[in-house]
């Protein structure tokens, strides 16, 4: 069977694309995803559940993503260079385990896009498409939406955790104003976290745009556990793709051929297929179809130090409703031309499913505007392998500022009376590999994390060893106290990726060298082959990016649909 449209990648922006596609009975679509399909009735207990217990399901991620955070010389010499990197293998992707925030970014950063070379991406044309996307369950107006298939809330203060209310009041102890809508203005503050949650349970992508009415169309065919080896060509016309379906090899042929796998898979489908930097693929021995050398550059993603501590019983999460993700904060460094709301930090009232993570809060700080720029390229010309991915993290000297300044701002919000009152120990760590394998949901990990939690409610001093000996904690107000050259170096050891990686297969005009789509995700030098996902950003927005993610799916499949 021949389809008019195939959809490679159940994520996200695949879930959208595989909706609003197939709307159209008189056309065929094929939706393609290599983990899982969740269907209504089906979906697991740890996607649905409001406290994203799905990160600790490894059946749910791709089992050997892994990532360079800083190949460069200034890399701390102690740690690691590799980081296994969280990347959802199952319908929904990213959506199905993320922690459910729902933000936009400003009209800065896609006025940038417009400027940038992606024209009608400009703010006045994106906010439709949000608005499209949400059913707001708290506020209207011009800003929101009332009728689209995900719903969009916040957790107000009176559901809030002793620590986020300690959190917010610290906040307001530093200067920041209080507003209730987060996507309702883009001033310096903070707020609720919009979640895309509802009833106290995730709405995934695929829970929001693949519901039972949509299953029911006969013209839209689901594969899951089927993974892309690569897209078929006759000369450079995209006729189809090859696929390991549960283990046989199977070509699917479609009039157009969308690619939707995420802002890592994206490019590596497209430099296995022959697009990409030419001198690159032949050194791989694939056989260049196109030459575009942008293919995997232009990465991006945001890079952010989380920062945990000790929290009172009176102060935990508790039997408190909701997502832990319920308070952040946007501001301004002040870094020259770095612009306004660059940065961000949020709480998240358990750092972990088990007992001893119930008992630590994080305060996560990140670059919501970064300016360093990695790379991603194959390793390998084989399906199974995955790419190589370099984030180079802080390489720009912006961005190793503004952290150092998100270094003391965390140390000195832990100073003020109110979370100085509900909590101890504020410390930093990162996602370790101890900390990766301690996260999976066992019998050994519970019993394990039990001991440690018992001795965490001990005395200061043994609590103070398992944070510095066992979770690998080191205290942020020694690291301040320090000064500069310590910041530094704790933060070349401690940074890590929020997981937001982007920008892989830049959308922008034809005859910039690193764009590889045009505007509407077609791909320059071939045909019938789009791309529709997070690795189209021209630059990463001042947000989470899964919302931004639906957007840019339904803005695709519009201009799709209105060409047909």
């Amino acid at each position: 069977m021949d389809f008019d449209y195939i959809i490679v990648g159940g994520g996200s922006a695949g879930c959208v694309m595989a909706n609003r596609l197939s709307v159209d009975p008189s056309r065929n679509v094929l939706l393609v995803e290599a983990g899982i399909d969740t269907p209504p009735g089906s979906v697991p207990p740890d996607i649905l559940n409001s406290y994203h217990l799905s990160q600790a399901n490894p059946a749910l991620k791709w089992s050997n993503f892994r990532a360079y955070h800083q190949p460069l010389p200034h890399n701390a010499p102690d740690r690691p260079e590799l980081q296994y990197y969280d990347q959802g293998k199952v319908m929904g992707g990213g959506s199905s385990i993320n922690y459910q925030a729902a933000n936009r970014g400003t009209p800065d950063d896609y006025n940038e896009w417009d400027e940038m070379g992606a024209t009608g991406w400009d703010w006045d044309n994106v906010l439709q498409y949000f608005r499209k996307l949400e059913r707001d369950e708290q506020f209207d107006g011009d800003f929101h939406g009332r009728s689209g298939p995900l719903p969009i809330r916040r957790v107000f203060r009176e559901d809030w955790s002793g620590f986020s209310k300690a959190t917010a009041d610290s906040f307001a102890s530093m200067g920041l104003d209080y507003f209730e809508d987060q996507n309702g203005g883009f001033e310096d503050g903070y707020f609720p976290m919009t979640v895309n949650n509802s009833n106290d349970q995730r709405v995934s992508a695929a829970i929001a745009y693949l519901n039972e009415e949509v299953r029911a169309r006969k013209n839209l065919k689901i594969l899951s556990n089927s993974t892309a080896k690569n897209i078929v060509f006759n000369e450079r016309k995209a006729v189809g793709v090859r696929l390991d379906n549960k283990g046989k090899d199977e070509t699917y042929y479609g009039h157009e051929i969308v690619i939707s796998a995420g802002a890592s898979h994206s490019p590596a489908i497209l430099m296995r297929s022959g697009i990409g930097p030419a001198q690159h693929l032949k050194e791989l021995g694939i056989e260049v179809i196109c030459d575009r050398p942008g293919v995997g550059k232009n990465l991006q993603d945001h890079p952010g130090v989380p920062t945990m501590a000790y929290i009172l019983p009176s102060s935990r999460h508790g039997a408190n409703k909701g997502p832990a993700l319920q308070v952040g904060a946007r501001y301004s460094s002040g870094v020259d031309g770095c612009g306004s709301n660059d940065m961000f930090i949020c709480a998240i009232g358990r750092a972990a499913w088990h007992s001893a993570g119930k008992k630590i809060g994080s305060m996560s700080t990140w670059i919501n505007k970064p300016y360093s720029r990695g790379r991603l390229q194959l390793r390998t010309p084989h399906w199974q392998d995955e790419p190589e991915v370099e984030l180079n993290m802080l390489s720009d000297h912006r961005d190793m500022e503004r952290i150092k300044i998100a270094m003391r701002r965390v140390s000195e919000l832990f100073e003020q009376s109110p979370l100085k009152a509900a909590t101890r120990d504020a410390f930093s760590t990162n996602f370790n590999r101890r900390a990766q394998l301690v996260s999976a949901i066992t019998s050994r990990n519970k019993f394990l994390t039990s001991i440690a939690s018992a001795l965490l409610e001990g005395p200061g001093f043994v609590r103070r060893a398992i944070l510095r000996d066992v979770i690998l904690g080191k205290s942020i107000h020694e690291v301040v106290r320090r000064g500069n050259e310590a910041i530094e170096d704790h933060v070349r050891r401690y940074v890590i990726s929020i997981r937001h990686i982007s920008c892989t297969c830049k959308m922008g005009s034809e005859s910039d060298p690193l764009a590889v789509t045009a505007p509407d995700g077609r791909v320059y030098g071939v045909s019938g082959l789009r791309v529709a996902d997070a690795s189209l950003f021209p630059s990463v927005p001042r947000a989470n990016t899964n919302i931004p993610t639906i957007m840019t799916a339904e803005k695709i499949a519009d201009t799709i649909i209105s060409k047909a």
